[in-house]
């Protein structure tokens, strides 16, 4: 992404390395405020919170706690379907 980007825009790497991170730290930013991101034809990205639970430790079959998380959840927008779809159909 990076490399497409410097070469669209006559940037150096870093110049869109710095670009696209600029982006990212937003988008963080954003969603730790429970915000939610729309990139219109894109998708939106909201936050999801899950309680505490009781899991299993996969390798020893162990009972575990495990905490409370807020994690990152993108729905995908109806252009980007279709735009995927022509390309793989």
């Amino acid at each position: 992404m990076m490399d497409a980007l410097a070469k669209r825009h006559h940037l150096t790497e870093k110049q869109a390395t710095d670009i696209v991170n600029l982006m990212f730290d937003g988008f963080t930013n954003e969603l730790k405020k429970d915000g939610r991101i729309e990139i219109r034809g894109f998708g939106s990205f909201t936050v999801r919170e899950y309680g505490a639970y009781k899991g299993r430790n996969p390798r020893t079959g162990n009972d575990v706690q495990v905490k409370p998380k807020r994690l990152p959840f993108f729905k995908v927008g109806k252009e980007l379907k279709k735009r995927v779809d022509k390309t793989t159909g």
